[in-house]
């Protein structure tokens, strides 16, 4: 599988103490893609209310919530937030892009919860689309 990195790069590790890349995929489609998630990103930006993210900040800040719990919060805001995207829209793009946005908003409001809200976004996107990742990648 090809992970896709937060910063546009592809994944890769050391071999024998060279950089060696995961497979090759274009760098240019995933730029492209990378461009039209963070349009898409700008867009959802404008619509997502603060209480949305407020109640997001006051799950992540309860430590006795488990991250199980906490994803299973995340989940409920993004399905909550993609029941308002235009319906021209893949559901699956849509529910990528707002995960990642609530996770920016969430650190702007909170900076100091941003390793559990990246991590926990992280393990969503995982869990939730990671078949559709691959295949946007792969395409």
């Amino acid at each position: 599988d090809v992970e896709l990195q937060t910063d546009g790069n592809r994944s890769g590790h050391l071999q024998n103490g060279e950089l060696v890349f995961d497979p090759e995929v274009n760098e240019e489609i995933i730029r492209i893609i990378a461009a039209q998630l963070a349009e898409i990103g700008d867009q959802f930006d404008k619509e997502i209310k603060a209480r949305v993210v407020n109640d997001l900040v006051q799950h992540f800040l309860n430590e006795n919530l488990s991250g199980e719990e906490i994803i299973r919060r995340m989940s409920e805001a993004v399905e909550g937030l993609a029941q308002a995207i235009p319906s021209d829209m893949e559901r699956e793009k849509a529910m990528l892009v707002l995960a990642m946005v609530l996770t920016k908003k969430i650190a702007n409001t909170m900076p100091s919860l941003l390793q559990r809200v990246f991590r926990t976004t992280v393990n969503y996107i995982n869990r939730q689309l990671h078949d559709y990742v691959v295949r946007m990648v792969s395409a």
